[in-house]
């Protein structure tokens, strides 16, 4: 397979990322209408009168994380050169960041990634190190006797991405972490016509819940997708818009086409609704970059600036860009796709800056799994544990949580392949975005059904502490 991938070709595949959006179709499937809660025991969230909102941006491949966030100094830099070999990033290119750990270890970002290094210098962005999927807290002894249960699938692609969307790790699942949070919270948005979830990536699991579904709008059709002949002014347009009303207005017997119908009226109408919200979107002063991750953090924040035309509290956002399976060319594409994340991130901060909606708005990142941290010729090959990104106002920015690991091989995180065991849980990770969101203690293992096997949710403190809670 041929992994090689220039820029012009990332930026390119990135544009196919609102996959599954394109028709109407879509939209009466991924609308994500509200349902009731009755009969749920769980506590709905009451609005207090804020507004807070989370951007999941999801690196699907698996980012090599530990050539974006890497030890730059003395004996812990040595050590990454010596185990990373051909794929080590030269010392004196390494962007330098304003923190050290308790070991002594100082760090530096990725060449292709100075607005990151601003962000995290400016205490706006911080990183948590060796996350991962597990199902119960898990040391290096207990993996090679297989005395503690693994993820179904470790090391796959499709169960990796779709257990950080899920976090229920020991089985295959369809009902993401933000769907579930979803059926709690949509409650206390008063519109309750446009779902709280949006995508900007079509269908994707993380949003999907018991009782919930995405949204889903294009960066490239400008916001919402509604039935073309609508809003087309020609002959054909108008003959084509009244053929379609009619047969929409009819009474049918058939429980199959009264459902249809009602659907596309009902898909129709959030269209008209959402787009008119959006046409009064102010214009920002913030210019955001011609690719199509930068579109779409662009959009997001203009959904975002129409929050309360739109009537709502509580929104979250996805975003899937492609193409971080580097089995090949690892040095070579991530110059190109570190830089375009990396200016997209600080784009869409300034835009929330101008908004005053810094402290509202948490961004953060997910991917399948880190890369193993020997070369296999040219590139990387699927691991486990690996360094994600989170960024906002409300985050306590300018440190690194959790054990940056030792990147020696046979270390104590070293399961074997160089591939490391994570330190830190993905419910540890989405339980304090939780909290923040609005989550209460007791909805918390609704959410993240393993989540009492790393925490307590009682405990009176944060599962990590990254976040301004």
């Amino acid at each position: 397979m041929d992994y090689k991938l220039n820029r012009r070709k990332f930026l390119g595949q990135a544009s196919c990322a609102a996959i599954g959006s394109t028709t109407l179709l879509s939209t009466i499937l991924n609308m994500g209408v509200a349902n009731s809660l009755a009969g749920m025991n769980m506590s709905t969230y009451s609005a207090r009168g804020d507004y807070k909102a989370m951007v999941c941006i999801l690196l699907a491949g698996g980012n090599d994380s530990f050539n974006m966030l890497v030890p730059r100094n003395g004996s812990h830099y040595s050590e990454y050169a010596n185990t990373r070999s051909n794929l080590a990033l030269p010392q004196g290119d390494l962007l330098p960041l304003n923190f050290t750990d308790t070991n002594g270890k100082q760090f530096g970002l990725h060449p292709s990634m100075p607005e990151v290094q601003s962000l995290f210098n400016d205490n706006k962005l911080a990183f948590v190190s060796n996350v991962g999927t597990l199902i119960e807290p898990t040391i290096k002894t207990q993996y090679l006797n297989k005395s503690k249960p693994v993820p179904v699938g470790l090391l796959s692609h499709a169960d990796q991405i779709q257990q950080w969307q899920t976090s229920i790790p020991q089985t295959r699942s369809s009902k993401g972490w933000g769907g579930r949070m979803a059926d709690i919270l949509q409650a206390g948005n008063a519109n309750q016509n446009i779902s709280m979830n949006i995508s900007l990536s079509g269908t994707n699991i993380f949003q999907v819940g018991n009782q919930s579904a995405e949204y889903a709008i294009r960066a490239s059709a400008g916001g919402s997708v509604g039935i073309s002949t609508y809003d087309g002014t020609s002959a054909l347009d108008n003959a084509l818009r009244q053929g379609a009303e009619s047969l929409l207005a009819q009474q049918y017997q058939d429980i199959f086409k009264s459902t249809f119908t009602n659907k596309i009226t009902e898909a129709q109408s959030n269209h008209v609704e959402f787009s008119a919200a959006l046409s009064q979107a102010p214009v920002l002063s913030t210019s955001f970059s011609d690719n199509a991750v930068s579109a779409n953090m662009e959009l997001i924040a203009k959904t975002i600036a129409v929050r309360d035309v739109l009537d709502v509290k509580r929104q979250t956002f996805f975003i899937t860009i492609g193409g971080w399976d580097h089995h090949d060319e690892v040095l070579n594409n991530q110059v190109a796709m570190l830089s375009v994340v990396s200016k997209a991130l600080a784009e869409f901060q300034t835009a929330m800056e101008e908004l005053n909606l810094s402290d509202c708005v948490t961004t953060f990142t997910a991917s399948d799994f880190g890369r193993t941290l020997t070369s296999n010729g040219n590139g990387s090959d699927h691991a486990w544990g690996g360094n994600v990104m989170v960024m906002g106002g409300a985050v306590n920015g300018g440190q690194i949580y959790g054990n940056y690991p030792s990147l020696a091989l046979n270390s104590s995180d070293d399961v074997g392949g160089a591939i490391l065991l994570p330190t830190i849980s993905t419910d540890e990770y989405f339980a304090e975005l939780s909290k923040w969101f609005g989550v209460a203690n007791g909805d918390l293992s609704y959410v993240l059904p393993n989540v009492g096997n790393f925490y307590d949710v009682n405990s009176g403190r944060l599962p990590i502490g990254f976040m301004n809670v």
